[in-house]
């Protein structure tokens, strides 16, 4: 039976009230770790408790400590979630593993996409033996952990500002037995101009984020190879698909123009929905 249904069930009969808005409970849930997360209709945000209960009765068998609800947007410079515990253990730091790698995080204090782990694995498998990576927005170490763990690159480059995002970065890096990562709390621009001083040159760069930071393009290109690759993220209007595609590539190709590069575009795929009449898209160029 799926979740909706078998939570309707539960819930049915418990409060007139409640009852008259069980067709608006989330017809799913992220799982990340041992927690489980709803995305509860403001309507029901009364009855938050009842439903959490309830939920991880559902669970109960499956190794599920603590529900919690998704109240409200990412927030802040370092794009924190805002996420409460409705039912069971309080404590919000959990380990998540996908595609053999093990993510440590406090999912009240660090957004985590499962919805991105296909292209994680991607651009993993994509790095060749001997390749040198840079890493410009490394978070916990979505990108770095599997191509360390999964790959057999020269060096990775980890950079991360968020000084949260980095302690953990360090200890994903740590448990998954990772040697060849580096790992830079700090700047991309600055930490970029670095390592470009210590002669350092990239042969895949990585701009895994969102809303894209085109402001730090032209520290990507100061640091990537000829013949490079360069992982860029964007936002794509699904009434205006092929027209944003064409944005983000010129987007690309002034940039690169501008300090002495050519470019090619590889590929243009979406990862998931964003948000209504809006997706996620990952773009590959390379870079000539």
């Amino acid at each position: 039976m799926k979740f909706k249904n078998l939570l309707k069930e539960k819930l049915k009969g418990k409060n007139k009230e409640l009852d008259k808005g069980l067709e608006k409970l989330p017809s799913g849930y992220q799982k990340i770790g041992d927690i489980i997360i709803l995305n509860l209709d403001s309507s029901l945000l009364k009855f938050k408790k009842e439903i959490g209960e309830e939920a991880l009765e559902i669970f109960k068998t499956g190794k599920v400590r603590s529900v919690c609800n998704k109240f409200g947007e990412i927030k802040g410079k370092f794009r924190e979630p805002q996420i409460e515990v409705i039912a069971g253990n309080e404590n919000t730091g959990t380990t998540h593993i996908e595609n053999n790698c093990k993510y440590k995080l406090d999912i009240r204090k660090i957004m985590f996409a499962k919805g991105n782990v296909s292209e994680r694995l991607r651009i993993a498998r994509q790095v060749k033996n001997n390749e040198v990576v840079v890493d410009m927005f490394a978070g916990i170490g979505y990108f770095s952990v599997p191509i360390g763990k999964l790959a057999k690159a020269k060096k990775i480059y980890s950079i991360e500002l968020n000084p949260v995002s980095f302690s953990f970065l360090k200890e994903n890096i740590k448990i998954n037995h990772i040697s060849n990562v580096e790992v830079i709390n700090g700047n991309c621009q600055e930490e970029i101009d670095k390592l470009v001083e210590k002669g350092v040159k990239a042969d895949r760069v990585i701009m895994g984020y969102l809303p894209p930071p085109k402001e730090f393009l032209p520290w990507a290109f100061k640091i990537i190879k000829k013949k490079g690759v360069l992982h860029y993220e964007e936002l794509v209007n699904t009434d205006k698909e092929k027209e944003d595609i064409n944005k983000v590539f010129n987007q690309i190709k002034k940039t690169g123009k501008e300090k002495g590069f050519d470019v090619e575009l590889l590929l243009a795929k979406k990862i998931k929905s964003y948000k209504p009449r809006v997706d996620h898209y990952v773009f590959d160029f390379r870079v000539f």
